[in-house]
């Protein structure tokens, strides 16, 4: 990153995920070292360190920083772990999974997203996206994951549901951690479920708000 990119970044962490409680050494570097800026809309360029979320083509927005290293910590990815990741969106989670050492599969529904996420991700993250890159990026319905890479360590979740898809729970491994923004369309719960062996434990987190899971196993398209 250039020396304005590298302040804000440094800025970012300390005030708005530092002094919020986000504590994890790793996600606090990742969210440090990948490039926010690449990832938010040319007229949206001068707010990519600022304590919001910003609005993406297609009716899709990228998480303000916060919701971002939240719920990247509150996942606790370690290094060689497969996540699922669900709604690729602009592509900055994504990267920052990668960054914390995750082979990464990421599910998003529009073709439009998925070939700039593609683009802007192969600059950012060395090596990816490709065959036997950390990242595999596809098209598809994001709400019945992606059962030829199943189980996953961890699955990740950027929109909301109204209920947690069978297909999640399938493919989780065991054990294995999913993050997810349950609710209705206008607010809903982070919540955090743990498996080990055929046990679900659910936790709820913060209230949040995000774009909704559109799929079979989700909500339909307006």
């Amino acid at each position: 990153m250039d020396d304005q990119a590298t302040i804000e970044a440094d800025r970012m962490v300390k005030t708005q995920l530092v002094d919020r409680g986000v504590c994890d050494p790793a996600v606090l570097q990742a969210m440090r070292a990948v490039p926010r800026h690449r990832f938010v809309p040319q007229v949206s360029i001068q707010r990519a360190y600022s304590d919001h979320a910003l609005a993406l083509e297609f009716g899709q927005t990228i998480s303000q920083p916060y919701i971002v290293a939240h719920m990247t910590e509150l996942l606790a990815v370690r290094p060689g772990m497969t996540v699922l990741e669900i709604g690729t969106g602009s592509g900055y989670q994504t990267a920052i999974l990668a960054h914390l050492g995750a082979h990464v599969v990421t599910i998003e529904r529009s073709a439009e997203l998925l070939d700039c996420a593609r683009t802007i991700l192969a600059d950012v993250c060395p090596g990816a996206p490709g065959a036997g890159a950390p990242i595999r990026m596809l098209l598809a319905d994001g709400t019945l994951g992606h059962i030829q890479e199943a189980p996953y360590d961890r699955i990740l979740v950027t929109a909301a549901a109204p209920a947690v898809p069978d297909a999640y729970r399938q493919q989780l491994a065991d054990p294995g951690r999913l993050v997810i923004p349950l609710g209705d369309r206008d607010s809903q719960i982070l919540a955090v479920i743990d498996k080990l062996g055929d046990h679900f434990t659910r936790t709820d987190d913060i209230a949040c708000r995000f774009v909704p899971l559109v799929g079979e196993d989700g909500w339909s398209p307006d």
